[in-house]
């Protein structure tokens, strides 16, 4: 049920060039660096990341479908700092796509071992399905961060959220981390490392403004010692 506190629908027009854009620009950063479109590698990344995201949306479509909503744009109320991170961690993150298919693709400047692949998938896979268990039970799961008042946010401690306080950052550094590898590129780590790095950064002031403003975390934080890798961070 939708109340008028929730986010507001997705357009049909956004929805439209989600749905065809995206898939298009992911086939324009695999083959345009890779100066060929007949380069299996590039095929098997596609395939892999459509089948992998359209399961998941599947999944919280039944479990938590507010999630789209919530995620479809950044709310009025957004940090500032929030933004300007934001912004810098998806162009690093996209770097890193175009830069590996360039690197595997045509110049071959990387010496990868077979078995660093199925690894590099491991994480990218995992990454997606950690990711949409954070969703599945976290209606507070927006992309853009600040304290939720007008949909009366509370603290999440159920799914991975008993595990780790951020656990959406988790996923996104498996991702981050498994899209090189799955590419079979040593290149795409530089790219891959900044938008961990940044990503980092904003899991720091994102919990930093959730123990300051909203109720009950502070007690989460004593609870849940580790922001993003249960027994390390």
């Amino acid at each position: 049920m939708v109340s008028d506190t929730d986010p507001p629908p997705m357009s049909r027009t956004v929805a439209i060039l989600y749905a065809f854009g995206l898939p298009l620009g992911l086939i324009a950063l695999v083959f345009l660096p890779a100066g060929r479109i007949d380069w299996p590698p590039g095929w098997i990344f596609i395939a892999v990341l459509v089948v992998a995201f359209s399961f998941s949306a599947l999944v919280l479509a039944c479990v938590n479908p507010i999630i789209f909503r919530a995620r479809s744009r950044f709310q009025p109320g957004t940090k500032r700092w929030d933004l300007i991170l934001v912004t810098a961690i998806l162009l690093a993150f996209a770097a890193e796509i175009p830069v590996a298919t360039l690197d595997a693709g045509r110049m071959e400047w990387s010496a990868v071992p077979l078995w660093v692949i199925p690894v590099g998938y491991v994480l990218l896979i995992g990454g997606i399905a950690v990711a949409a268990w954070a969703q599945a039970v976290n209606p507070f799961f927006e992309p853009g961060v600040r304290i939720q008042t007008e949909r009366g946010q509370h603290v999440i401690t159920s799914g991975p959220y008993g595990i780790v306080r951020h656990p959406g950052y988790t996923a996104a550094i498996a991702m981050f981390a498994g899209a090189p590898l799955a590419l079979a590129s040593w290149v795409a780590l530089l790219p891959a490392t900044l938008a961990i790095a940044l990503l980092i950064m904003r899991t720091g002031l994102e919990d930093r403004l959730l123990q300051a403003e909203l109720p009950g975390y502070a007690d989460y934080v004593r609870e849940r010692r580790y922001r993003l890798i249960p027994g390390i961070w």
